[in-house]
């Protein structure tokens, strides 16, 4: 039997309790969900929709017609009903299943745009297990919000929080129907905020490692106070379930689209009229600044807001609206929330230097500006290992340019190390305009060696800046 003497047994008395107060003081830091689950899950919906899809009969191949069969022969039968060939085509109901959740209490419903898009009905369930029509009363796509309203009153509702008070770190929770699974919560932290997708730039999505899986979607995201900060609508998947990558829209986001969709049916956006890209450390250092930081205006748009305003290709913006702009990402959300119509500051860095102008925004409107490119004739090669050849006056008229050189085969060399493609069109050398073939030469010829200069190049009707590295002379 283990014997401890009087010194080790005090020892013991006092580290005991200590222990133990620092267990509880840990699991005192850990959140705790099940009252907040109790006060908000009422006001959280399933939402699922049916809508009309061809049946999928397999038709048959193009150029093939039916062959003929005596009558009553089975072949002929065989042939009509598997390749559908006769009377009107045939439908089938899909089905698909989302959530959302009440925001007044005469049944207005926040959802995601993708969860009743094409729908043909739409069935909300309550948690009181009632289930009532829901009517779509505007659709955004671009930032994947739905606006419903169902036929109650007395509903209970969510409270509305703001997602800018969140912080990296700060503990979230997720109510909503993953697979059809009812008031499922799960719960994780905040990631990051502010995420640019590929597929919605006008949205700063919050990133949480909340779990969330098809049927989650357009349900709400809440703090620890029990407030709706976001709106669950898209996750990062190989496989099509959870991956530890969740991305929900920004409350104030998807309030201010389902106001403007309530009272104007359509929701209108800021619109500055510009094409911009990340500005690398190669790119800073050309254009004199200390620090990769902002947004690189690559092309200015006709008729825009911008053109209006004076702005330049290779203008940096780094402030808008007295809002900084540290990355391309960040600009565009700032301004499709921002006011049509209102002169807006914009900070911007040209030549070295920090300037503000003033810029009235129009409106976004449905469709970009697209160019495309044609080949002309070839001129001589340069010291970067490209060979250039002018456009001609159509070109330039059908992409909108005022000058530039077509690049017409590109060997190893420093152009081809920055990224220059055979086809691309160059525009400015070291901010200068590229206006003919020779003057672009002559431009090359009198780079200094050693130095990282700026290309503007357009791609496909993208223009996009590029920085190449002079090489040393001979």
């Amino acid at each position: 039997m283990l014997r401890l003497n009087r010194h080790a047994a005090s020892v013991l008395l006092i580290c005991l309790p200590l222990l133990f107060w620092a267990q509880l003081t840990r699991a005192s830091h850990l959140p705790e969900f099940t009252d907040l689950v109790k006060a908000t899950s009422a006001a959280v919906v399933n939402i699922s929709t049916t809508q009309k899809a061809l049946a999928g009969l397999p038709e048959l191949p193009e150029g093939m017609e039916m062959p003929e069969f005596p009558e009553g022969s089975p072949f002929g039968e065989l042939f009509k009903y598997f390749f559908n060939q006769e009377g009107e085509p045939e439908y089938r109901d899909a089905q698909s299943l989302g959530s959302g959740f009440i925001i007044s209490n005469d049944g207005y419903v926040l959802t995601n745009y993708h969860v009743v898009k094409d729908a043909d009905e739409i069935i909300v369930r309550l948690s009181d297990r009632r289930e009532l029509r829901g009517e779509v009363i505007g659709l955004d796509q671009r930032s994947d919000v739905a606006l419903l309203k169902i036929d109650a009153t007395d509903l209970p509702v969510v409270k509305i929080g703001k997602s800018s008070a969140l912080e990296v770190g700060e503990w979230v929770l997720a109510i909503g129907s993953p697979f059809g699974f009812d008031h499922s919560a799960t719960a994780g932290i905040v990631s990051a905020k502010g995420r640019s997708l590929p597929s919605e730039n006008y949205v700063p999505f919050i990133q949480t490692d909340v779990a969330i899986n098809p049927g989650n979607s357009g349900g709400p995201l809440f703090n620890q106070e029990g407030e709706v900060v976001g709106v669950n609508s898209q996750i990062y998947s190989r496989t099509g379930g959870y991956m530890g990558l969740s991305f929900a829209i920004p409350i104030e986001v998807a309030m201010d689209v389902a106001d403007q969709l309530k009272t104007k049916g359509r929701v209108s956006r800021g619109w500055l009229g510009v094409l911009i890209q990340d500005v690398t450390l190669d790119l800073a250092e050309s254009f004199g600044m200390q620090q990769p930081r902002g947004a690189l205006v690559a092309k200015v748009l006709p008729d825009s807001p911008a053109q209006a305003a004076g702005m330049q290709v290779g203008d940096v913006i780094v402030g808008f609206d007295d809002r900084d702009v540290t990355n391309s990402a960040n600009l565009p959300p700032i301004v499709g929330s921002s006011e049509v119509g209102v002169a807006i500051p914009v900070d911007i860095i040209r030549d070295g230097r920090k300037q503000r102008i003033d810029v009235k925004l129009g409106e976004l409107p449905d469709d970009d500006k697209v160019a495309s490119v044609a080949r002309p004739q070839v001129e001589k090669a340069n010291r970067l290992g490209i060979t250039v050849t002018d456009l001609a006056a159509e070109q330039q008229s059908e992409l909108e340019l005022a000058g530039g050189v077509l690049v017409r085969q590109v060997v190893p060399g420093a152009a081809s190390r920055a990224g220059i493609r055979q086809d691309d069109i160059i525009l400015r050398v070291d901010n200068r305009e590229v206006s003919d073939a020779s003057q672009f030469n002559k431009l090359i010829a009198g780079l200094p060696a050693g130095k990282s200069v700026a290309f503007l190049v357009q791609r496909g009707g993208s223009p996009t800046f590029l920085a190449v590295k002079v090489p040393e002379a001979d």
